[in-house]
């Protein structure tokens, strides 16, 4: 299995995030936070991804939010926050996704996600609780708690 790398914020990686607009889920695409973050080079990129060979084939933005969040983890004083985790469609079903959540549950944190895209069963399959809550946008929001 490839490994989860951490993606540097350049022109190079605004390029591969192309190809996750070009599978279809325009709601997942991440060009416009990339170049967000462009204009900053000293911050830290929020952005994970796994390639194989020199293609990247699945990514996700996963970030440390330092405020305390009683409603849904009232032993914690920060948390993180993952979105918008894709796999391209050819590399579906062989064990991405799920790498790229075991590496954000390794932080021992808990983790709020918007489960987009119909991919909230995922999330409940891999050990994060339904909250029966949605965004502004009406996703489902989705925890998990170490």
């Amino acid at each position: 299995m490839a490994k989860v790398e951490h993606l540097h914020i350049n022109y190079k990686t605004e390029e591969e995030f192309e190809q996750f607009r070009n599978f279809g889920n325009e709601g997942l695409y991440m060009v416009e936070e990339l170049k967000g973050k462009m204009i900053d080079a000293s911050s830290d990129s929020p952005f994970y991804g796994i390639y194989v060979g020199d293609k990247l084939v699945a990514r996700m933005c996963l970030y440390q939010q330092d405020e305390v969040e009683k409603t849904y983890f009232p032993a914690f004083n920060d948390y993180l926050i993952l979105w918008k985790l894709e796999v391209l469609k050819d590399y579906q079903d062989r064990g991405y996704g799920l790498q790229l959540l075991d590496y954000a549950k390794k932080f021992e944190l808990p983790i709020k996600c918007i489960a987009r895209n119909q991919s909230k069963d995922f999330f409940l399959n891999h050990g994060f609780k339904d909250i029966e809550q949605q965004n502004q946008s009406g996703e489902d929001i989705v925890i998990w708690t170490p």
